[in-house]
């Protein structure tokens, strides 16, 4: 995959903190390789106040092209970008940005990878009853694929109240009715989302109750390592189908590497 690394090679970089659990180096390098690209995406562990003389940095690199951006960085890269996409302005969050002439420019998509991953698992969304814990760069993500595929209702559960008021204000704006407050509790929901780092460790809480999921229900989550995280665990135990954060990236990863490569 690297045999042709030398001094051509185009760099692109993969942000966060932590950042061991990222899948995209690989999956992202092969997908240039792909294309006929001579390029290569390599992970920075890059702390939150770090984050913006990093990339100032990094812009001064002129063989780099590109930078994914993951937890918890995708609010602070959107403030770093030039442009946006209109879905990016919207949620107020990147997790794509590419070079351009007049500084990066940004995209979001984390929902898109979350979509089609539950499609992908048969899980289809219009005029269902979600649940999403988190509304982070992710959540704010999925809460909009969710919605704009016809999702009926969706409830928004987060220990920030402030950030989840935030995110259910811009939502309501467009859907109106169709979204409200939620809590851990996803009694009657078919489907449930973890949009939170919740479960990257052996001993995080789980991010809602699992003991009152149906077997009928649906349960995604965003976490890639481990990927069948213990929610996922406990749901598939319930008799429920599970799509996993690595499912996410991989129904994302063609989107991502066209955009880096100004498709």
């Amino acid at each position: 995959m690297l045999d042709h690394l030398d001094g051509a090679t185009r760099l692109y970089v993969v942000i966060g903190d932590p950042i061991t659990q990222v899948k995209s180096p690989a999956g992202l390098t092969r997908g240039f390789a792909a294309r006929g690209r001579n390029a290569v995406l390599v992970p920075l562990h890059v702390t939150a106040a770090e984050v913006e003389p990093c990339l100032a940095g990094l812009a001064l690199a002129r063989n780099l092209d590109g930078i994914v951006v993951t937890v918890p960085h995708k609010f602070t890269a959107r403030r770093l970008c030039a442009t946006v996409t209109e879905r990016a302005e919207f949620l107020g969050s990147v997790n794509i940005m590419r070079r351009t002439p007049g500084g990066w420019h940004g995209d979001m998509t984390d929902g898109l990878g979350f979509l089609g991953a539950i499609q992908a698992g048969g899980f289809q969304p219009q005029g269902k009853r979600a649940l999403q814990v988190g509304a982070g760069g992710a959540g704010t993500a999925i809460a909009l694929a969710l919605l704009e595929a016809g999702l009926a209702e969706l409830a928004l559960h987060d220990a920030d109240a402030a950030r989840r008021d935030a995110l259910l204000a811009r939502l309501h704006a467009r859907f109106g009715e169709r979204v409200r407050a939620g809590s851990a509790d996803p009694t009657g929901y078919d489907l449930a989302v973890n949009a939170t780092p919740a479960g990257m460790r052996a001993e995080d809480p789980l991010p809602l109750d699992a003991a009152r999921l149906a077997p009928t229900a649906f349960v995604g989550d965003v976490i890639t390592v481990p990927e069948v995280t213990p929610l996922l665990a406990a749901a598939r135990a319930r008799g429920c189908r599970i799509s996993t954060g690595v499912a996410m990236f991989d129904a994302a990863r063609e989107l991502i590497v066209d955009f880096l490569l100004g498709r």
